[in-house]
């Protein structure tokens, strides 16, 4: 390895360290509210198969509906 490149690495981590070891840097709170929409249209998806999974398959519209 070469000096220069040992000198740069120590200078970013210098630079970096107090994120690296120090207090974790404060994220967006945006994917987290992000993430919990997503999670209830999921909720409600899943919901909504279920419900309808039943009166779909006794009437053989489901492929998995035995016949």
């Amino acid at each position: 390895m070469r000096p220069n490149q040992i000198k740069q690495w120590r200078d970013q981590l210098m630079e970096c360290a107090t994120g690296v070891f120090g207090e974790a840097p404060k994220g967006d709170p945006g994917p987290k509210t992000e993430v919990k929409t997503l999670h209830a249209k999921i909720g409600e998806l899943t919901l909504e198969n279920d419900f309808l999974s039943g009166p779909l398959g006794k009437a053989g519209f489901l492929p998995s509906a035995k016949k």
